[in-house]
């Protein structure tokens, strides 16, 4: 299931298949009990409007499908004591992964989204993508080994940079990947399926990262919130009414390139000119670090760049930190060129929390202080009244978790859950079990055609 493609859920219809009463009050009652909304028989019955006998068979028949415990007793309140009822979130898991240019994250999930394992390491970006999926999947079946005992896998995730937009309109294909080389081709999402007989999503990473925020980080309790990665590439998260905002092709967020205006005619990797990472990116610090080395402005970059060999952002924050005046004010430029740019989403967007996230968030606080500094002089003092600007601290977390969550929305979605309920697993489902199979059936077909023939016997002369 790919970001893009609409509703997700529709991978559960079957026209052929009518849902009744009994499976919608066994759907409500789970993502009651799911949600934290209700733990007992009573508060369920006034919550739903359903009654005794109804509420105890659908509960009755959910601790059967083990998808609900009711083995824990709650708090007598002058008679009999009530049987606490839960969610059974361990009843299966989720394998997630997020990749950049830099680095893979893997994680697995209960069906609460909390993290059960979680692994980062670096990556070597001129990989192809068939070495870093092996590695991927590598890691996902460590950690199966691990953590697994006997529960099935309901979902894989993958999120990656950059738009994640769909090639066809159909269940698990591919979507075009062009955040390395190689990838906007890659059978990704069939290998997947293949490997794990499961549903997989691939969802962008700051997105997924700002629902990680919004869910379990510092944006919890905000309806109305921006998210921006400062990394490689600067992008944005956006939250409208508690719900993440992705963009018809998914791309919404690329703040990295709205133009700074006319008098910047720096072209930009995207085609454009004059969009803000040609100012304030990654590479446009790096740049103007090593001019300053090499010039004789910082004695202290000069030094650094001898001993790696080129600049990063990260040398500039280290230089600043060692006192560098140079590297200080590059870095309070840049943040200052950041937050006018995040103020003009301010002001269209009026959020109540912008948290910021990624690589430079954690190593400069000079950069950070220009950025909140330019966003509250540069806002709209309605829009800037009540609004709190933080740093996350969730780091890497937020993204599988994040992913995760967005998996398991999909999931128990009202419409998806009643119609996977009465099987116990969405694995389960006629629609599920028929996509598999054929989407296992096509990637063995493309292996085979991409095995060499076998070299014809030799003719004897």
């Amino acid at each position: 299931m790919v970001e893009g493609a609409g509703n997700d859920s529709a991978l559960f219809a079957d026209a052929l298949e009518r849902v009744d009463a009994e499976q919608q009050s066994l759907a409500l009652i789970l993502n009651l009990l799911r949600r934290e909304e209700a733990n007992t028989k009573l508060e369920i019955e006034r919550i739903s409007g359903l009654g005794r006998a109804i509420v105890a068979d659908r509960v009755a028949s959910l601790v059967e499908l083990m998808l609900a415990d009711e083995s824990e007793m709650g708090v007598a309140t002058g008679g009999r004591a009530p049987r606490n009822i839960k969610f059974n979130d361990g009843a299966a898991l989720l394998l997630v992964a997020h990749l950049d240019q830099s680095t893979i994250g893997v994680g697995l999930t209960s069906l609460g989204g909390k993290l059960v394992f979680a692994h980062h390491e670096p990556i070597d970006s001129v990989m192809d993508h068939q070495a870093i999926l092996a590695r991927i999947t590598s890691l996902f079946d460590w950690a199966l080994e691990q953590h697994l005992r006997g529960r099935p896998i309901w979902g894989v995730g993958l999120s990656v940079e950059g738009p994640v937009e769909q090639q066809a309109n159909r269940l698990f294909a591919s979507p075009a990947l062009h955040f390395l080389p190689g990838w906007d081709s890659a059978r990704i999402v069939e290998s997947l399926v293949d490997k794990y007989a499961a549903p997989v999503w691939v969802r962008n990473n700051t997105q997924m990262t700002t629902l990680g925020e919004l869910r379990a980080g510092s944006g919890r309790g905000a309806s109305d919130m921006l998210f921006v990665d400062l990394g490689k590439e600067i992008t944005a998260g956006i939250v409208c009414d508690g719900r993440l905002y992705r963009g018809a092709q998914g791309g919404a967020g690329l703040i990295g390139h709205i133009a700074t205006g006319d008098d910047n005619q720096a072209p930009c990797r995207c085609g454009n000119l004059g969009c803000l990472e040609t100012v304030a990116g990654a590479d446009a610090i790096g740049r103007n670090a090593t001019k300053a080395a090499q010039t004789g402005q910082s004695p202290e970059l000069a030094e650094l760049l001898a001993a790696n060999g080129e600049l990063t952002p990260t040398d500039v924050a280290t230089a600043a930190i060692m006192g560098d005046a140079f590297s200080a004010e590059l870095l309070a430029r840049s943040g200052r060129q950041i937050g006018t740019t995040i103020a003009a989403l301010t002001n269209a967007f009026n959020p109540s929390l912008i948290v910021l996230g990624g690589p430079w968030a954690q190593q400069s606080d000079i950069l950070l202080a220009a950025i909140r500094e330019a966003i509250y002089r540069r806002s709209h003092p309605l829009v800037s009244r009540d609004l709190k600007i933080v740093r996350s601290q969730m780091g890497g977390s937020a993204t599988l978790t994040g992913l995760a969550l967005s998996m398991i929305d999909d999931i128990f979605a009202p419409y998806t859950l009643a119609r996977w309920v009465k099987h116990a697993s969405p694995l389960a489902h006629p629609g599920i079990v028929n996509a598999v199979a054929a989407t296992r059936k096509d990637a063995a077909m493309f292996a085979r055609r991409l095995v060499p023939p076998a070299p014809s016997a030799k003719v004897a002369s």
